[in-house]
């Protein structure tokens, strides 16, 4: 099974892109399931539900966010709606929505989870070494899951390398986002999982974390508060792509996925 995973997608120009291109990277890298951090796809906050059962309409099957899932508050009722959109699993239990989903596919059952890091992250949110443990356990045992993708959102690579380390051979991949950056150190981890630090974003070539660059710039300049409207221009998707055995659950290849859209492709 081939899995597409795509980075933090940013305001418009990120999802419109993805949106576009999908289609095309999925017959291009023969992707058998494709997921999508989509948590700063609403002008760079949040996410809404136009905007998701757009990304579902182009082909994605998951939808992970991270600490801005709730950014834009129409989600609040529609998250428990839509088993296929998921937030942190280390949120409190009685949080509206799920951190987990289990889908049917031609190569069996897989499990999707989102997890967010507590190092310089807000809110401060249960450990989630210890609540992904706990459900990796879950589907692995009750519901006879082999393929479980993790997408760990995190402030900081020592938390994300370690999350990958916790769960080698316990899952198939893990995947880091939030810091819009992608690493250039995605392996196959000594027991058989796949990682990457960070998959990096969707969204503007031209700017500071998918944001306008000059008011960036002036913040840092000056620290005086200001708005940071998301940049314009061609755009770069980045993330990551998996190969994983059905039967045993364990990744066989890795690799980065990293394209700047070109004029033509962005029309």
């Amino acid at each position: 099974m081939r899995i597409l995973f795509l980075g933090d997608i940013v305001g418009e120009p990120g999802r419109k892109a993805v949106i576009n291109q999908l289609a095309h990277i999925k017959r291009k890298h023969n992707i058998d399931f494709s997921i999508v951090n989509g948590e700063n796809s609403a002008g760079g906050r949040g996410i809404t539900p136009k905007i998701a059962k757009e990304l579902f309409a182009a082909g994605v099957q998951v939808i992970t966010t991270g600490d801005h899932v709730w950014d834009q508050r129409e989600l609040l009722d529609y998250l428990p709606n839509e088993p296929k959109i998921l937030r942190p699993i280390n949120y409190p239990p009685d949080t509206p929505g799920a951190g987990s989903v289990v889908l049917e596919t031609e190569f069996g059952k897989i499990a999707v989870l989102n997890a967010q890091g507590r190092t310089f992250m807000n809110p401060p949110l249960e450990n989630p070494f210890t609540v992904v443990e706990k459900e990796v356990t879950r589907l692995s045992q009750d519901e006879d899951v082999k393929i479980i993708f993790l997408d760990f959102h995190a402030e900081t690579t020592s938390e994300s390398i370690a999350m990958g380390f916790h769960l080698d051979g316990k899952v198939s991949a893990v995947v880091g986002t939030h810091t819009h950056v992608q690493t250039a150190d995605e392996r196959i981890l000594p027991n058989g999982t796949a990682h990457l630090t960070d998959a990096g974003m969707c969204g503007p070539e031209i700017s500071v974390l998918g944001r306008n660059v000059e008011s960036i710039v002036w913040r840092f300049k000056t620290g005086l508060p200001t708005r940071f409207p998301v940049a314009k221009g061609p755009v770069r998707l980045c993330g990551m792509i998996v190969d994983i055995d059905q039967t045993s659950g364990r990744a066989t290849h890795v690799e980065r996925y990293n394209h700047l859209l070109s004029p033509s492709e962005m029309r």
